[in-house]
């Protein structure tokens, strides 16, 4: 069973093969993602959504690379960038960098690779240190993708154990169905948001179970939250 890390991302080049092969690995590996075919389409999406990470192109038609990273930090928005580009130069490197991207992969490269940077940038966006979050005696470990209390492993379903990164990550902030939603599915999801409902049940009832039935508190007419 693949485990989610209760990560949204953008993946933003203009090759097809590319972008689906990227779709295919990351999703599978328990992302949720989104692709644009070029600048001018990424910067679409950013109008809608939020993401955590964007894998980012340099060399696109209409909009290119550099300028939706100009884009992205002219607006403030708190995503880690990643660029992932054939450009080897090191000018072009510094320039990314300068404008401000977070990490620089140049093509071709290993997947093992994308995707560990992928996931050390979406800690970095979240400000963790270590890949381990914890509330009293539960512990997520957001590399190894399992949550336990004490030594014990709790049997969630990957969208479970995505739902309860989130919450942890944002501790303290209260999330509305609708936002939780849109972080753990992609645009093109065919679910309705009404889901988020049942998974929140299902994940209490686990909880309840080890010990912690009250981590989640629901706030009526607002959402739910970890304090």
């Amino acid at each position: 069973m693949v485990m989610v890390a209760a990560v949204r991302i953008l993946v933003v080049d203009d090759s097809e093969r590319l972008r689906c092969a990227l779709a295919t690995g990351l999703g599978g590996s328990g992302f949720a993602v989104d692709l644009a075919a070029d600048g001018r389409e990424a910067l679409s999406y950013l109008e809608a959504y939020s993401y955590d990470v964007i894998v980012l192109d340099l060399m696109m038609p209409f909009v290119d690379g550099l300028d939706v990273l100009r884009e992205i930090r002219r607006r403030q928005l708190q995503c880690r960038v990643l660029i992932l580009s054939a450009r080897d130069q090191i000018d072009d490197r510094v320039k990314a960098l300068d404008l401000g991207a977070d990490d620089y992969l140049v093509k071709p490269f290993a997947f093992a690779e994308l995707r560990a940077r992928v996931q050390a940038l979406a800690r970095r966006r979240f400000d963790e240190r270590a890949p381990l979050l914890t509330h009293g005696n539960l512990s997520i470990d957001t590399v190894a993708l399992n949550a336990r209390v004490d030594e014990t492993i709790l049997p969630l379903t990957p969208k479970e154990f995505a739902l309860l990164v989130l919450l942890l990550r944002h501790r303290g902030r209260t999330l509305s169905r609708e936002a939780v939603f849109e972080h753990l599915y992609s645009s093109d999801s065919t679910a309705s948001d009404k889901v988020i409902e049942v998974l929140m049940s299902t994940l209490r009832s686990k909880l309840g179970k080890a010990g912690h039935a009250e981590l989640i508190e629901t706030r009526r007419g607002f959402g739910y939250v970890v304090n």
